[in-house]
């Protein structure tokens, strides 16, 4: 009896991390770039499913010579060296500008600041998404992830992006039905 109610607890466990779809993801400045690169395949998601997604504020990448260094939320602010800034980061001398605002750049239906860390669903339109994001696919696709700029040559570093699903009312559904029919195997088995 002891078995079969630890295999319930971790099949539950295992369907409820299933059914979160929380997943982290590498986006490069350069492979991932809005211009020349390929987006980043993360969660299948539903039209209208909730989804978030979520970057560390000190997670930097960079869109080319100092001072283009900057979050997922783009080259919008000053960003100064210290010591135990991102590994990604060469080493200069504390208190170096290594990112500084770099005004807009549009593209495909977007108009965000270059290095912005953007989504789209299929050929739609990319939206931004920045260190952090909640919102509702705007179609039934692959959620996709890019480095928002105009020129992905001299692009370098990389952010991991955590995105997470909030399951279908009908996974839950299922899930419970689920574990209705283990518990009423359970409770035939204990007064057979």
């Amino acid at each position: 009896m002891n078995t079969l109610k630890s295999s319930l607890c971790a099949l539950s466990l295992v369907a409820l991390s299933a059914a979160a779809g929380a997943t982290t993801f590498e986006v490069k400045a350069y492979d991932n770039s809005t211009s020349g690169g390929v987006g980043v395949a993360t969660l299948a998601l539903t039209l209208g499913q909730q989804f978030s997604v979520s970057v560390a504020a000190d997670d930097l990448w960079n869109a080319g010579p100092l001072p283009r260094w900057s979050n997922a939320n783009g080259l919008t602010t000053g960003v100064f060296y210290a010591p135990g800034t991102d590994s990604q980061v060469p080493v200069y001398a504390t208190g170096t500008e290594i990112g500084s605002n770099f005004g807009a750049y549009s593209q495909n239906g977007l108009t965000a600041a270059y290095g912005t860390l953007v989504g789209q669903f299929g050929a739609g339109s990319f939206f931004a998404i920045g260190t952090s994001y909640t919102g509702m696919a705007t179609s039934t696709d692959t959620l996709k992830l890019f480095y928002f700029d105009s020129n992905n040559g001299d692009n370098s570093g990389s952010v991991m992006a955590n995105v997470t699903a909030v399951p279908e009312p009908e996974t839950y559904v299922l899930l419970l039905a689920g574990l209705g029919v283990i518990g009423a195997v359970a409770r035939r088995r204990k007064s057979a």
